[in-house]
């Protein structure tokens, strides 16, 4: 008797048979499990260049801006690091509540827009933290060529160029890259989000409807851009409109974190081709800094970022008549040397009073 035969029949009479249901149930098992392990190598193999294809459509949906860095005529020195280590970077966001260049930078004309949110966000060297700093749009500071004016009218008088020029005379702060947005796009953002939840401290009217003061609310991007919008019933104006802005960001960051969003990639792709369509960048803002950005943000919670607006003494006239607000300038240099040195952390911890810090709740 050959030696199979023998086999299958013992197979058989063990309970076995090679032909019954089970048999083939194991067999077609198997072949899942090797067609599943076959597709998952082909994957593994294409997986390199399907991440080159999808990081060339983010690279393709930014906005370029002409570089603003060119012909300025001075600039802060770098901040001077081992070249094994890593490097800070400072970025200068300009945002507004309407469309205005954020979708064509090249639309800018000489005294057609202003902006209404200032932020300087530093990312240090360490790569654990975050730090937003807003700058009141009211501001009075110099304006290279132009004298003394409101901040945001650097944008009006002379593009992304001087306003950047304008940012590191008064801060002594160089900033490596510029961006522009619009609260506007960024709903699309939140939406890609599912929401985003916010705190409210008064009730909040959208449309027909009304959110009520209190409880945890997921805004969609309707609600959340009526939420920075609103300028009534604000007990410091423009100031807790700031902070409003600080808190939809905050907002929008901590949703990115408790949903896993950068480290899934079903999420990460549709929710940063949302971002790449909602901001404009400078030139060299090109696909390392992107790839960068995404690492730092990745690795930090949301305890790691801090909101914060600079120091001020308060709001005051100009000579002309002009409501504005003034810098409180001992404080406001002792920051910007935190930054230029990275240290912007240890100065918040030893001057803790000197910046209007973003409360769990916003106004």
């Amino acid at each position: 008797m050959p030696e199979t035969e023998g086999a299958s029949r013992r197979s058989r009479r063990a309970g076995h048979d090679p032909h019954s249901p089970d048999a083939r149930e194991r067999r077609r098992n198997r072949w899942v499990l090797i067609t599943a392990l076959s597709l998952i190598g082909v994957l593994a193999v294409g997986g390199l260049a399907t991440v080159l294809i999808l990081q060339s459509r983010l690279d393709s949906n930014v906005e370029r801006i002409a570089d603003p860095f060119d012909g300025l005529p001075s600039r802060p020195p770098a901040t001077e690091r081992d070249e094994r280590e890593d490097q800070p970077m400072t970025l200068l966001v300009l945002g507004s509540d309407s469309r205005i260049s954020a979708g064509d930078p090249s639309q800018w004309e000489a005294g057609g827009q202003r902006t209404d949110t200032i932020m300087l966000i530093h990312l240090p060297a360490e790569r654990d933290a975050a730090y937003v700093m807003s700058i009141p749009r009211d501001s009075w500071v110099e304006i290279p060529g132009h004298g003394t004016h409101k901040i945001n009218a650097a944008f009006s008088l002379g593009g992304p160029a001087l306003t950047v020029q304008t940012i590191e005379q008064l801060t002594g702060v160089r900033v490596d890259h510029f961006a522009m947005t619009d609260f506007e796009s960024f709903t699309e953002v939140t939406d890609e989000l599912g929401g985003v939840l916010i705190t409210l401290r008064q009730d909040l009217r959208v449309g027909d409807r009304t959110l009520a003061a209190g409880e945890q609310h997921l805004m969609n991007g309707e609600e959340a851009l009526t939420y920075v919008r609103q300028r009534m019933n604000l007990a410091r104006g423009d100031f807790d409109r700031v902070q409003r802005q600080q808190a939809w960001f905050r907002a929008i960051f901590a949703r990115m974190r408790n949903e896993q969003t950068l480290q899934n990639p079903t999420k990460s792709y549709p929710f940063l081709d949302s971002v790449t369509r909602s901001v404009a960048f400078d030139e060299a803002f090109d696909r390392d800094v992107m790839n960068d950005l995404v690492d730092r943000a990745r690795n930090l919670g949301s305890v790691d970022i801090s909101f914060f607006t600079v120091p001020i003494q308060g709001t005051g006239r100009s000579a002309d008549g002009q409501s504005i607000v003034v810098l409180d300038e001992e404080p406001f240099d002792r920051l910007m040397a935190a930054v230029r040195e990275d240290a912007v952390g240890e100065y918040l911890q030893e001057h803790p009073d000197d910046v209007d810090i973003l409360p769990p709740v916003a106004p």
